[in-house]
């Protein structure tokens, strides 16, 4: 999406999310050299089944096509997983 973005992140359990969302803040802003292209905070859900996690996957991936950008969610060229979560 060209203003927002959806992160699916997975930690252990000394894990802290906030503090992680930060240090991708700063190390994205450096890389593009402009430090002032976040919103502060962020918002989190937490998913606690498979049939959650496909939900929300699903709800992003369909996020270009509701925002009219593409006809299909397989026409959005920045989407993908990165490492698959293990949903176990």
């Amino acid at each position: 999406m060209p203003d927002h973005v959806h992160l699916f992140v997975r930690g252990g359990r000394n894990f802290t999310l906030s503090s992680w969302i930060g240090g991708l803040k700063r190390a994205i802003s450096v890389a593009l050299g402009s430090p002032r292209i976040w919103q502060p905070g962020f918002f989190d859900h937490i998913l606690r089944s498979d049939e959650s996690y496909a939900e929300k996957w699903n709800y992003v991936r369909d996020n270009p096509v509701r925002a009219g950008l593409v006809a299909t969610a397989d026409e959005w060229p920045h989407q993908g997983e990165i490492v698959m979560i293990d949903r176990a």
